[in-house]
């Protein structure tokens, strides 16, 4: 792991009243790593995104993202991430252009700055030229590239991601699967992308199992493999997962 990580989890815990939801959860994700958090529903993925997102605050343990302490220097922390919820927050009553230039207006960026930025990643994105539709016109998947473009306009270190290929087709799921990995590849950024889905995973990816509030498992796809003695990440989900519910 690299001395300032893109995200660092330091004994994380958070409860809803006397019920543990995250206990002492850590890990790191660094600059060029595609992070996969997997597990079940209920296993504490949307907690940990609220806490990371500063929508909750724990006071037991840490968050730094790009170095700087979410408790302490929020504004800071927050600047260098880039979040795609599960559910869509795209106004649909405007267009693709619209919905960016405000979001850049929200970061500070100045206009000029900005038109450069969203004609980038719409680029990237396979999307420019779909820049004046609405987004009401727009299927899911093209929705959540446009999701995609308008949380790296700020450039952010991070990029969060929580199950956002819910609803898509199949088609639409491969090719965002595919277009966030090569993002992790070419870009100054580290990716944490919340799923349940295995098919999701790539080989050289960074794997976290998490269930039932702890972290099961954290490495490399072949260490996690190695470390449960399985052949799969199917197996090896399953063998984290029963012995933590039989304990």
């Amino acid at each position: 792991m690299s001395s300032n990580p893109a995200l660092a989890i330091e004994e994380l815990s958070y409860a809803y009243g006397p019920k543990k939801a995250l206990d002492q959860v850590s890990f790191d994700v660094d600059t060029g790593q595609c992070a996969i958090l997997l597990g079940p529903n209920g296993a504490g993925k949307s907690t940990l995104f609220s806490l990371i997102t500063h929508l909750y605050d724990s006071r037991d343990g840490h968050i730094r993202i790009a170095g700087h302490n979410i408790k302490t220097d929020p504004s800071q922390a927050l600047a260098k991430l880039g979040v795609v919820f599960q559910q869509p927050t795209l106004d649909l009553d405007l267009s693709v252009l619209q919905n960016l230039h405000y979001h850049a207006a929200l970061h500070g960026i100045g206009r000029k700055e900005a038109t450069k930025r969203i004609q980038e990643e719409l680029q990237r994105q396979g999307m420019f030229e779909r820049a004046a539709e609405k987004v009401r016109q727009l299927n899911g998947g093209h929705r959540r590239r446009v999701e995609i473009a308008r949380a790296l306009l700020h450039r952010p270190r991070l990029l969060l991601l929580d199950e956002p290929t819910v609803g898509l087709d199949v088609p639409s799921r491969k090719a965002m699967v595919d277009h966030v990995h090569e993002l992790t590849r070419t870009g100054d950024i580290a990716v944490l992308w919340a799923t349940h889905l295995i098919d999701e995973i790539h080989p050289e990816d960074r794997l976290i199992i998490l269930h039932a509030g702890c972290v099961r498992a954290a490495g490399s796809v072949p260490e996690v493999l190695e470390s449960t003695d399985t052949t799969s990440i199917g197996e090896a989900f399953e063998t984290l997962t029963r012995r933590r519910e039989a304990a």
